[in-house]
């Protein structure tokens, strides 16, 4: 029973870890997250976003030519990358564990003796060297760590690639907004010009007062004022667009047309049920990762309470001269076990740092499943509610555009002043903007939808 201290001990510190809870599934995370059963608004059929790849869905010339040179070239795209290659070097390591190391050596030393004279030894052979083996699975559950990391990594490259393919649409939906606002606002420009030459030549005359010359100029001026704030954003999204693509813009791109109609396609994408958002999304896949790396890393900090036993040993030849060196045979063979007895809590730190990094890596996967949610929700609900403000906002465009029509008969006619025609060009150029921004939020609504249904592949 000599060894009966040592078994208390190493009990008594496995008895300090305590058992380790269940961690949840993906429906059991989905659940506490958002028990409802389905998405609201999730109407429309067609191919799910996750099994349409991103040139079916997006049919412009230009982003068939934008998205693979973004995907070719991105920065953070290539950090996602190497970032795989990291995780999968690391757990290479980790599998060469479960293997001993056994390295050729070649070794001679002279040293003298007591008698004077001078003693040699020569050796020559395989050694392996402090070799562990994995009783209680600390090698096996470092391994599944870092096997659980690539996966990780594989799936934040996915994330990472579908944000970019979404954020070069986003991006190429707001170039083409900016080129609609600067041919509506060089087209009320030109009108207001026509209209204060009007203005003057009446004032010039005495018909009108300078009221309504001041006016004109003032009308004028806010056009102008528009132009160049157009022309400057239209300016920063192409700088934007430059940043994603991680070049310049390819020779020969096609110009925008300032058409948002290429995005219609995606209108029709079903939304589906919760749990298969959980298996379309990369970054639910990630967070599923880390957790299962995190349960993982428990595991190796509780063996570190039981035995670590080790093997050393050498096979080769031996002798005192070197010219006899192969001829007599020479072995080793030391085993050893080493138990931890007092170690100023080390170990027990370790594993309750193992499980705190555990429990906010349930609350990151937590997190990750109700964010999934809320995406997917909000997309829907722009994709229920855009779609018929984009309608009633033409339909006000056509009414402004008559009320203008009929203001400039009135004044021709002398019927009303040049303020009512002002006033009128002002409302129409503001009700084509709006119309402007709101066709921009529906198309990039539908590449949202695209995106947080897993779509990008």
């Amino acid at each position: 029973m000599k060894h009966a201290p040592t078994l208390v001990a190493t009990l008594a510190l496995v008895a300090c870890a305590g058992p380790e809870p269940k961690r949840p599934t993906a429906v059991e995370a989905a659940q506490a997250a958002l028990p409802a059963a389905a998405f609201p608004n999730a109407s429309g059929t067609g191919t799910a976003a996750a099994e349409l790849p991103w040139a079916q869905a997006f049919r412009g010339a230009r982003l068939q030519q934008l998205i693979p040179l973004a995907l070719a070239n991105n920065r953070d795209l290539r950090v996602a990358a190497a970032n795989i290659e990291s995780a999968r070097a690391t757990a290479a390591m980790r599998d060469a564990d479960f293997w001993p190391t056994v390295n050729a050596g070649l070794s001679g030393s002279r040293v003298p003796n007591a008698s004077g004279g001078i003693t040699s030894n020569y050796q020559a052979g395989l050694q392996v060297t402090a070799y562990e083996v994995d009783l209680f699975g600390r090698l096996r559950s470092l391994g599944s760590a870092a096997q659980a990391q690539l996966l990780a990594a594989e799936a934040n490259q996915q994330a990472v690639r579908n944000a970019l393919i979404a954020a070069v649409a986003t991006t190429e939906i707001a170039l083409q907004a900016d080129e609609a606002l600067l041919r509506i606002t060089r087209d009320t420009l030109a009108s207001r010009e026509q209209s204060l030459s009007l203005i003057r030549q009446r004032f010039e005359g005495g018909i009108t007062g300078e009221l309504d010359l001041r006016a004109g100029e003032s009308a004028l001026q806010a056009a102008r004022v528009a132009l160049a704030q157009t022309q400057r954003q239209r300016a920063l999204d192409e700088n934007a667009l430059v940043l994603l693509l991680g070049s310049a813009l390819p020779a020969g791109l096609p110009a925008p047309t300032g058409a948002l109609a290429d995005f219609e396609p995606l209108a029709e994408l079903p939304a589906g049920l919760p749990s298969e958002v959980l298996t379309r999304r990369p970054d639910i896949r990630q967070a599923e990762a880390q957790l299962a790396a995190a349960d993982a890393n428990i595991g190796a900090a509780r063996a570190a309470f039981f035995p670590r036993i080790t093997l050393t040993g050498s096979l080769g030849t031996t002798s005192s001269q070197l010219d006899g060196l192969f001829k007599n045979t020479a072995w080793s063979f030391a085993p050893s076990l080493i138990q931890p007895l007092f170690d100023a809590g080390r170990n027990r730190a370790n594993l309750a740092g193992a499980r705190a990094a555990r429990d906010a890596a349930t609350a990151q996967y937590e997190k990750a499943v109700q964010s999934a949610f809320r995406d997917v929700a909000d997309a829907l609900a722009g994709r229920a509610t855009l779609a018929e403000q984009r309608t009633a906002q033409a339909a006000l465009v056509a009414a402004e555009a008559r009320r203008l029509a009929l203001a400039e008969e009135r004044y021709r006619a002398g019927i009303s002043s040049s303020l009512d025609v002002l006033d009128a060009q002002r409302s129409l150029f503001t009700a084509q903007q709006a119309l402007v921004q709101v066709q921009s939020l529906r198309a990039q609504n539908l590449v949202a939808v695209y995106r947080v249904l897993g779509g990008g592949n």
